[in-house]
């Protein structure tokens, strides 16, 4: 079911669907659509005829299709798809899923099963009674099929009124949801999940996939938007500047080109009526009607440095104004041909009254106006002022030495910030020469203030070159700086990647020299040593390494120190800093003598005069008493069967021998004695001899139980026979038959051979 509908998502793509999976394919013309669909791509055309071998050839071309994508078909062939063989239908469709639905995804380099699941548990992560962990058991309940359509779409589930307890509904919701709003056809059934102990997992995995697909392509359709509309933005702020340049550009133009030959008439005035207008009418031009006009031009040349600047940030073509609109082109007339019309004006008042011009029209220098501008606010003067503003608070700036102190993240950002400083700082550049221009041609002009005007040119000069000089300086401090970092970081990193496995030793080192140990032997002790030994013969290369990585850290130090460089916090790339390395150091110094020690005081213990002997003499008589409560055993079998003479004579043999066990009492004492102090030395394990103390008492024992229990045996058939009458010679004909039929020697026999003892005896059975 799953399957089918996942393949039918995408054939309705190419207007036509499957009804029933294992007959559909059969033909291979639907499948050969299904995978030009899912991959985009054409597959060799199929053949439309209907006998078996067309069909063949045409599932032969999907399937080696699926194959030159990187999939092994195992046991996979045609005749078995064209045969309608529904298990292997099922595992070619899987096969197709896996290769073109899952294998895709990828979170944080991990396989697509379980990237797939990652990207699941990270969606589903804020919400409650939520936890993914597999592909069956985990989506039962249906609330992680809602959670991930709730965290792509809130609008389209009310999570908050969902239920755990009621998993059919959770699980309708989201499918209908999906195949309703997200085009996700219903692919699972909600009564089949909740019924099944463990969904199929294949299934899950199919329908999750498309929901990874769903949300992970509106992602990225979205994100895309976003930029295109970024970079609209951009491009229509930077249309409306041009726009805006041309038009105030074209209104200036249009002003000059009326402006210019009024200020080019050079018609003599007859009398000094004419000649006072004129200079009241050019008065007014410089009072009223050249200021604002300034201003224009000043706003067209910071529209014109501010549209650069955008353009070039955007990787644009630079922006050029239409033919004849560059500010430093048509304004130069206008303020020449002023300076001329002042020129010429000034002579015809030659001779006139002593009070001329009246004081309420003279400027503030006492002089008459300039073409540059009129009143207070306008002249060559003013023309200079208006660029002196462009280094105000740029020296200080310029002399920060903030970089004193950044990391090289900042040191990055503080480059690209000069860099920009550098490119508005070149726009002024031909402003700042035609400044220079004007100041020259002015005392040509005549104009009355030159020499102020000109001093104050100079100063504007001395400080763009001072400007000049300390943007060049930045400059190489800031590289220096950069090029300074960028060593330090890199012995940042050596530091890190060699004293992290450094600390791990001395860690590990730490936990050895502390580590308890029992020993039983000599040679154990000995073999402990020689191990610390070994180790310590590796503590002077350890401390070599210590001694260079420690040098990684002062050598940083140093290039920071020598450059003024102020290092903020510790090593970006480890918390392993050399007071810890230090530290873990001297404790490893400081367990090397107590581990000698404590080592040294145990192979003493190990090799006392006691131990040594007790249990050299513990094995030697252990060797001997062992053996010989064996052979006793084995004796008292023999005589418990072999009993020769009267039962009277057996018994004093055998008193007689139990008295020569209990005399041997001495010699198991004697090894308790030095079992003990074995024990006492702490000596658990003995290689000279295999008995241990508890084999000799279980042995001693069995010994001293045997003998009495023969001895008691006798005695009874003594009472037997005493109280039966049987002879001397019967009991010995009694056993002569018991021994004859024991033929294992073992003093017992099995039911047949005990029948046969009693006939043979003439008892009747």
């Amino acid at each position: 079911q799953t399957f089918t509908a996942w393949c039918n998502s995408h054939l309705r793509k190419a207007g036509t669907q499957i009804e029933n999976i294992d007959e559909d394919f059969r033909d291979g013309l639907k499948l050969m659509l299904l995978l030009e669909v899912i991959s985009g791509e054409r597959l060799p055309k199929p053949e439309r005829g209907k006998m078996r071998v067309h069909k063949i050839n045409n599932v032969n071309k999907a399937l080696d299709f699926i194959a030159s994508k990187g999939v092994k078909l195992v046991s996979i062939g045609a005749e078995e798809i064209v045969d309608g063989n529904a298990k292997m239908t099922l595992g070619m469709i899987w096969t197709i899923i896996l290769r073109f639905a899952i294998q895709d995804i990828s979170v944080e380099e991990t396989s697509a099963k379980e990237g797939l699941l990652l990207w699941c548990q990270r969606k589903t992560a804020p919400y409650k009674n939520v936890n993914v962990q597999n592909f069956h058991i985990s989506w039962k309940d249906g609330l992680a099929f809602n959670a991930l359509i709730h965290r792509h779409r809130p609008e389209l589930i009310e999570y908050d009124k969902l239920r755990k307890d009621d998993p059919v509904t959770n699980l309708n919701n989201a499918f209908e949801v999906a195949e309703k709003y997200l085009d996700i056809p219903k692919m699972l059934d909600a009564e089949d999940i909740v019924g099944t102990l463990r969904p199929d997992e294949k299934a899950i995995m199919t329908y999750v996939s498309c929901f990874y697909h769903a949300f992970s392509g509106a992602q990225k359709a979205e994100t895309a938007a976003n930029r295109i509309c970024k970079v609209l933005a951009v491009n229509q702020e930077n249309e409306h500047l041009m726009e805006d340049y041309e038009k105030l550009a074209s209104d200036l133009l249009e002003w000059i080109k009326r402006t210019i030959p009024w200020l080019e008439d050079r018609s003599p005035q007859k009398t000094i009526q004419e000649m006072q207008q004129k200079l009241e009418d050019f008065r007014d031009y410089r009072r009223v009607h050249k200021p604002p006009k300034v201003q224009e031009k000043c706003q067209l040349e910071i529209n014109f440095n501010t549209l650069q600047t955008k353009l070039r940030l955007s990787n644009r073509p630079a922006f050029m104004p239409s033919e004849g609109k560059m500010v430093s082109g048509f304004w130069m007339p206008v303020s020449l041909g002023g300076g001329g019309k002042a020129v010429r004006l000034g002579p015809s008042f030659e001779g006139m009254p002593a009070g001329w011009p009246p004081p309420s029209r003279r400027t503030r220098h006492g002089a008459s106006p300039s073409a540059y501008g009129g009143g207070q606010s306008v002249s060559p003067a003013g023309e200079v002022t208006a660029l002196a503003p462009l280094s105000l608070g740029k020296e200080a700036m310029l002399k920060q030495k903030d970089y004193e102190t950044a990391t090289l993240s900042d040191i990055k950002a503080l480059i690209r910030k000069h860099e920009a400083f550098e490119s508005d700082l070149a726009a002024h550049q031909d402003r700042v020469e035609q400044i220079a221009a004007i100041a020259q041609e002015l005392p040509e002009l005549d104009y009355y203030d030159s020499p102020s005007v000109n001093a104050r040119c100079q100063k504007i000069c001395d400080q763009w070159d001072v400007l000049g000089s300390l943007t060049h300086s930045r400059r190489e401090a800031l590289e220096k700086t950069e090029k300074q970092l960028e060593t330090i970081d890199e012995l940042h990193l050596e530091y890190a990647k060699r004293a992290a496995p450094f600390n791990n030793w001395m860690e590990s080192a730490m936990e050895d020299l502390q580590d308890m140990f029992i020993v039983h032997t000599i040679e154990e002790i000995e073999g402990l040593i020689a191990a610390h030994d070994q180790f310590k013969s590796t503590l002077p290369d350890a401390d070599k390494e210590r001694e260079a990585i420690l040098g990684i850290q002062r050598e940083a130090q140093r290039i920071a120190d020598l450059n003024s460089i102020k290092l903020s916090g510790n090593n970006p790339y480890t918390s392993v800093t050399p007071q810890i390395i230090n530290s873990k150091w001297e404790r490893v110094q400081q367990l090397v003598p107590k581990r000698d020690h404590a080592l040294l005081d145990e192979q003493s213990k190990q090799s006392s005069s006691t131990a040594p002997a007790s249990s050299r003499r513990s094995p030697s008589q252990a060797n001997i008493v062992g053996p010989w409560i064996q052979t006793k055993m084995e004796e008292i079998g023999r005589i418990s069967i072999e009993m020769n003479g009267t039962l009277e004579d057996q018994l004093n043999h055998l008193k007689q021998y139990e008295q020569s066990i209990v005399d041997y009492k001495p010699n198991i004492d004697l090894l308790e004695q030095q079992h003990q102090l074995i024990q006492e030395a702490l000596i658990f394990d003995n290689k000279h001899t295999n008995y241990t103390m508890e084999h000799i008492r279980v042995g001693w024992e069995q010994l001293l139980t045997t003998i009495a229990r023969t001895i008691n045996e006798v005695e009874n058939q003594i009472l037997t026979r005493d109280a039966k009458g049987i002879s001397q010679e019967q009991m010995q004909e009694f056993r002569a038959s018991f021994n004859h039929f024991d033929k294992k020697r073992t003093g017992s026999m099995d039911t047949d051979d005990f029948r046969a003892l009693l006939i043979s005896t003439g008892c009747s059975l």
